[in-house]
């Protein structure tokens, strides 16, 4: 995928960030989309699809933190918080909902390019419009389904977003934490019953997985052939 063909929404309340970053974005050859508060950026949402989104925290009415957990309950598109310097928790918190990355202001415009870059590189190595295998499992993001010998089973989206993840990382183990990221699950016996539901539709033998193993004391882990 080409720059010009991506697509950025910059969300932030000062007029000033808004501006500077849709020049040089566009200066970049990115589409630079803005908005000044949470309300006008769900309309944008709404019409539009972005690649990224570029988001500040601290903002009237619905503050970043929740218009990000917002988001990702419906949408896989990439986020990055820009957050106060020196709020290492205010950091954290943005990333356990569901914030790809987070940069303090102030900031080199050169560096959230950088960090743009490198999430979108990460994001665009699974194509939705291709089909993945597992095994003999055959999985069309798009459509949402798994086709094991010709047995077709939905996946839902929580599912997807794990498959996506996993897909982009096989031999990667994710810890349950990561899990919990990705998916939006809380808890991690929901974490569990998720994997346990989505190897029932990868693998022939469910109960003897040879692909979407548990790695004892650390996480999960696809193995593709």
């Amino acid at each position: 995928m080409e720059n010009n063909r991506l697509h950025i929404l910059v969300v932030d309340d000062d007029d000033r960030i808004r501006s500077l970053l849709k020049d040089y974005l566009s200066e970049n050859q990115y589409i630079v989309s803005t908005a000044e508060n949470a309300e006008e950026a769900k309309l944008k949402l709404k019409y539009i699809k972005f690649d990224t989104i570029i988001l500040d925290v601290m903002m009237p009415g619905q503050n970043g933190y929740e218009l990000t957990q917002e988001i990702k309950k419906k949408l896989n598109i990439p986020i990055i918080l820009l957050t106060a310097k020196g709020e290492v928790e205010n950091r954290i918190k943005g990333l356990e909902l569901g914030a790809d990355d987070y940069i303090g202001k102030p900031f080199e415009p050169k560096e959230l390019l950088l960090r743009i870059k490198n999430i979108i590189k990460n994001k665009s190595k699974i194509d939705l419009n291709t089909k993945h295998f597992v095994g003999l499992a055959e999985i069309d993001l798009n459509k949402m389904n798994v086709n094991l010998k010709t047995k077709i089973k939905k996946i839902n989206s929580t599912e997807k977003k794990v498959l996506i993840e996993m897909l982009a990382n096989p031999g990667k183990t994710f810890s349950r934490d990561e899990m919990s990221k990705i998916s939006g699950i809380t808890q991690e016996r929901s974490v569990d019953v998720m994997i346990t539901r989505l190897r029932q539709k990868l693998e022939e033998n469910p109960k003897n997985p040879k692909y979407l193993q548990t790695i004892r004391g650390s996480g999960y882990v696809l193995w593709i052939e």
